[in-house]
């Protein structure tokens, strides 16, 4: 039997932002630092931000640059950003 983790998020509306770190991982994590994490590939990272808010494809965005930070105080860039769905 396999376990499974819930999911983190308990919104539908809560946006995940996904894209490159300065060194190339994919980084996903949500708006607020909730949740988040680093990737081997784009696959992986939008894999993870669909299943932690609910399957909702419309409340991801990929950005050309983002760090981790699970601070809560995502820096996020002014423009370059596209929604995946």
């Amino acid at each position: 039997m396999k376990l499974v983790e819930p999911p983190s998020c308990s919104t539908a509306s809560t946006i995940v932002f996904i894209g490159r770190n300065c060194r190339g991982n994919w980084v996903a994590q949500e708006q607020n630092g909730l949740y988040g994490g680093l990737f081997v590939n784009r696959a992986q990272a939008v894999k993870y931000a669909l299943f932690e808010n609910g399957h909702h494809p419309e409340t991801i965005i990929e950005l050309p640059l983002i760090e981790l930070d699970m601070a809560g105080k995502l820096a996020l860039p002014a423009a370059g950003s596209r929604h995946v769905a």
